[in-house]
């Protein structure tokens, strides 16, 4: 006689799944840009770094985190074919627990938010907006090859870069912060292009019209690295014009760095996305910090 045993669906999610569906990974994007953010506004760092350090933690474990577990409980049908391991379609978050964290997370983030003044709570509501639009129907611009990553690249990349400055200040960041703010913002738009590459069979087959869907891998791959190497142009010639010829010197030089990285890119797009996204990007964030440094020096 032999024994048979039934594995009984989860009721309750595995602590290290809920970890993993809020992927920590993904947290440094806008807390690199927070602080950028942070010391480009040209204030005294020196006294405010409890307040830098909670708005790192807002930008990156919890707004970001929040839009990652609103992200994967909308794509839980998507995730199932590319990555059925993931927390939600593997049932190691069961049931409706993936809405409910999303959704704890997103009180959490306002809340947050609220500390920072109007400033940071404002951009704090605007992010969580965006997270959601972003994921969720009927909007779900995430369906847009050309929306979807530029609403990605604001909300990583130019809004922690605005509410650093503008906590700080207390009020709205000077023009030029401003405007280094979009423009890296701009270029994360093929950041996140690269970043959909990933996804590329599930995507197909429910109608997610990313550009490595719609134009095919190597045509996705020379707008993505063409939108950030342009990007970074125009800061380059910006800080020249400002009086920041040292600076746009070391930009430059990063931006030759990710040429050549560039160049390995486009020997298989598919293949050497990830490989990118761990290179390439790399010189691209440091960029953002030298160009912080000095727009504080013109402060």
């Amino acid at each position: 006689m032999t024994a048979t045993f039934t594995l009984t669906p989860r009721s309750y999610p595995q602590p290290r799944a809920m970890l993993t569906l809020i992927k920590p990974i993904t947290w440094f994007p806008p807390i690199w840009a927070y602080l950028c953010g942070s010391v480009s506004a040209g204030v005294p760092l020196a006294g405010n770094w409890s307040w830098v350090l909670f708005g790192m933690v807002l930008s990156g474990p919890v707004v970001c985190g929040m839009s990652q577990a609103a992200n994967d409980w909308c794509d839980r049908h998507v995730d199932a074919i590319n990555e059925p391991h993931r927390p939600i379609p593997s049932g190691r978050i069961p049931g409706r627990w993936g809405l409910w964290i999303a959704l704890a997370m997103t009180v959490l983030s306002l809340a947050m938010g609220w500390f920072l003044g109007p400033w940071g709570f404002g951009a704090t509501v605007v992010g969580v907006l965006a997270a959601w639009a972003y994921s969720a129907e009927p909007i779900r611009l995430k369906r847009s090859g050309w929306w979807g990553p530029g609403l990605v690249g604001l909300s990583y990349e130019g809004l922690p870069w605005f509410t650093g400055a503008a906590v700080l200040l207390g009020a709205a960041p000077r023009f030029e912060v401003v405007v280094i703010a979009l423009l890296y913002a701009f270029g994360a738009h093929g950041i996140m292009t690269l970043n959909d590459f990933k996804a590329l069979e599930g995507d197909r087959q429910h109608g997610v019209r990313s550009l490595p869907v719609v134009l095919g891998p190597d045509v996705a791959a020379r707008i993505a690295c063409t939108v950030m190497a342009m990007a970074q142009a125009v800061v380059i010639a910006l800080l020249v014009i400002w009086g920041a010829g040292y600076h746009a010197l070391a930009i430059l030089a990063l931006l030759i760095a990710q040429i050549f990285a560039m160049r390995v890119l486009f020997r298989d797009p598919k293949g050497k996305a990830p490989w990118y996204n761990g290179t390439g990007v790399v010189f691209y964030v440091a960029g953002m910090m030298i160009a912080a440094f000095a727009l504080r020096g013109m402060a």
